[in-house]
């Protein structure tokens, strides 16, 4: 019988549970769930409505580069488009847009996918500005100054053509004269007359 309880307690492996402990966090539960029962549901996260990104996205810095990848490598320099606010690495540009336009992503930048509701002043405003843009991108051009700018234009290509053939000339008369001084020098018995130029 002595040996029987030793064996016993050498049995009793198994893991022993705070009872009390536990029966306070399930009351704690209950409680919570009636107050949400009662009407006092939990406060809502207030979030800041959609806008506009700010920054350009860089999708082309690590367009055609390689990297070598090890096991200590961190996450940011690993292959791929990384995420820092969502500290996540996506393997292509198509999925990366997707995810930083993403709910999951707008809700760790502290926003929701609602978008503040444009107002008629403001709207006529952007008409405004986008028709201004638009008038001073379009150079309106006279007709004779277009055509006075293009006879311009290709007066100063002939000029240029000229210089370049004058230049010409210029170089292939001095090559010209070296060659007979050389030969001249020849007739005489000398080897050169001591010029550092050489023939090309």
């Amino acid at each position: 019988m002595i040996c029987d309880n030793a064996l016993t307690k050498n049995l009793d492996f198994r893991r022993k549970w705070d009872k009390d402990e536990y029966e306070k966090l399930a009351e704690k539960r209950l409680t919570e769930e009636r107050e949400k029962k009662d009407g006092k549901p939990a406060q809502p996260v207030k979030r800041e409505l959609l806008r506009h990104r700010d920054y350009k996205v860089d999708l082309e810095s690590k367009l055609g580069k390689t990297i070598v990848i090890t096991k200590t490598t961190p996450q940011s320099e690993m292959g791929g488009y990384y995420c820092n606010v969502c500290d996540c690495v996506v393997k292509d540009s198509i999925n990366f847009l997707d995810h930083i336009n993403g709910k999951k992503h707008q809700r760790n930048l502290g926003m929701s996918m609602r978008v503040e509701r444009s107002t008629l002043d403001q709207v006529k405003k952007r008409f405004e500005v986008n028709k201004k843009k638009m008038e001073e991108k379009q150079k309106d051009y006279d007709f004779e100054e277009r055509m006075k700018e293009l006879r311009e234009e290709e007066e100063k290509a002939k000029a240029y053509k000229k210089e370049k053939q004058r230049e010409k000339k210029r170089r292939a008369e001095e090559d010209l004269t070296f060659e007979e001084d050389d030969e001249m020098a020849a007739v005489m018995g000398f080897s050169g007359f001591g010029s550092t130029k050489k023939n090309h």
